[in-house]
């Protein structure tokens, strides 16, 4: 937590804080004008006590006005925060607070002024609410994992704008597919359209992690349904069914209901309509919704005579399939070549080095195949940032002879930062002799975003970036 909540107590003290730090030279000059500290002491709580002429010891403003956050001393409004039986005492002084946030202004000093000595404030976490009152009594922001959230909401509640996108940004830092729906939630409650946004890329592009998460079970039935609805979520429609039937089970919970097919689909309501079930290929709906106990006989009926049928039924499901994502492809060699006696594969390792200039999701890359007729190979692709492995799969692929580049996939689109370098390497078992890139460029831009290449020390067939393999990066963004 980024403070502690000051202990009641009739006595007025003054607590130690992280104060900022200052020149050794004024440093010096304070110590010069004033006489040595005196020993200290604590009292029960722990609390440092000072002498009373504390102020001479803390020359700046700032560090003086940091001595009196969650202090009683001198305070003259007190908060009890959090609900009933979980709440904090919080003192507090009415001039730092009024200055820092229109609210308390008003909340003290407007036309319909409080004149209590105590304000109740039960909907917001205790936790939250310190690291706000610290944020104004010293400008520090200390947010977590556990208590970003919370303090957005008090950001907001109290109009703190500096404290909010320093909220916003450190979400933004910290989302992935596992927390993109729980976020997609929340910025959606706060109004946070820039967040919003980094949360659907990840969710686009990362679809079957992101509603596969625990997250996605928390969220509220308009996020489901918004989600649902999604023409751009890339993953299987197979995917989004499963997902719902798990949210559908956590709202059972939430509701305290038995989990049972009639209760989910209770629960679900009108929501399962929006699951473009027709669109599932026969197997896949002859092996999971067909037999979930979610459908009706009828619909399910009604589903296996739309594929099979020449007059189809009519049906609630939507029957567009979704446009989903399109991959792109950045190109880094300007020619392509073969030769007798070139390139070959023993188990050696072709690798290239890229950054890019904004956020991406890397999908798979493309890779030059046999110039010698059809051909099949078995390859291990993996990406790296910094030693760590991200991603890697072991495929397989068939060349025509031709020189066109071959596709292959990580299971999962992994999220590349930008003005990062990573390592993208492929360990190729097959033909021989293969195609391979030559004139390659060290900066390629590829739609909005700009690919930079340098040579990887992890290479040991010849792969760098003026010829070699791995000619394309598949992604999205």
């Amino acid at each position: 937590m980024a403070a502690e909540v000051y202990p009641g107590s009739a006595n007025s003290n003054i607590t130690n804080s992280n104060s900022t730090a200052v020149t050794t030279k004024t440093k010096n000059a304070a110590l010069q004008q004033s006489p040595p500290p005196p020993p200290q002491r604590q009292n029960l709580n722990n609390n440092i006590i000072e002498s009373t002429n504390w102020q001479s010891f803390h020359p700046t403003l700032r560090e003086r006005n940091a001595l009196m956050f969650n202090n009683e001393l001198m305070a003259d409004i007190c908060f009890i925060v959090g609900p009933p039986g979980a709440s904090k005492r919080v003192p507090a002084h009415k001039y730092v607070l009024a200055v820092g946030s229109s609210v308390f202004y008003a909340m003290f000093y407007g036309d319909l002024a409080e004149v209590k000595s105590e304000i109740h404030i039960p909907d917001v976490e205790p936790a939250a609410f310190l690291i706000l009152l610290k944020y104004m009594y010293s400008d520090e922001i200390d947010l977590g994992a556990d208590t970003v959230l919370a303090t957005l909401y008090a950001a907001k509640k109290y109009i703190v704008p500096a404290l909010a996108k320093a909220c916003v940004n450190f979400l933004e830092t910290s989302l992935e597919a596992k927390n993109a729906c729980v976020l997609l939630s929340q910025s959606r409650l706060f109004e946070e359209p820039e967040l919003t946004q980094r949360c659907w890329e990840v969710i686009d592009a990362q679809a079957e992690l992101a509603l596969k998460s625990e997250g996605f079970c928390e969220i509220d039935q308009q996020t489901l349904e918004i989600i649902v609805t999604r023409e751009t979520l890339n993953t299987k429609e197979a995917v989004v069914f499963e997902s719902v039937l798990n949210w559908a089970e956590a709202e059972c919970r939430r509701q305290g209901l038995p989990i049972t097919p009639r209760n989910k689909r209770k629960v679900l309501g009108k929501s399962l309509y929006l699951v473009r079930v027709p669109t599932m290929t026969l197997e896949e709906f002859a092996n999971g919704a067909a037999q979930s106990d979610i459908l009706t006989l009828e619909e399910t009926h009604n589903i296996f005579l739309w594929y099979t049928a020449t007059n189809k039924p009519k049906l609630e499901f939507p029957l567009t399939k979704r446009k989903g994502l399109v991959p792109q492809k950045c190109h880094r060699f300007q020619s392509s070549a073969y030769r007798s006696n070139q390139w070959r594969y023993r188990g050696r390792c072709d690798s290239i080095q890229f950054a890019v200039d904004k956020r991406i999701f890397m999908a798979g890359l493309g890779l030059y195949g046999s110039s010698c007729g059809k051909a099949e190979y078995t390859v291990k692709i993996e990406l790296k940032r910094q030693g760590l492995v991200l991603a890697q799969n072991l495929t397989k692929f068939i060349s025509d002879g031709s020189s066109n580049t071959f596709s292959v996939w990580f299971e999962h689109p992994v999220q590349v930062e930008q003005d990062t370098f990573y390592n993208m390497s492929a360990i190729l078992d097959g033909s021989e002799l293969s195609y391979f890139g030559q004139e390659g460029m060290t900066e390629v831009q590829c739609g909005k975003v700009t690919f930079q290449f340098q040579c990887s020390s992890d290479s040991t067939n010849g792969t760098g970036v003026q010829g070699g393999q791995i000619p394309e990066l598949i992604f999205y963004a």
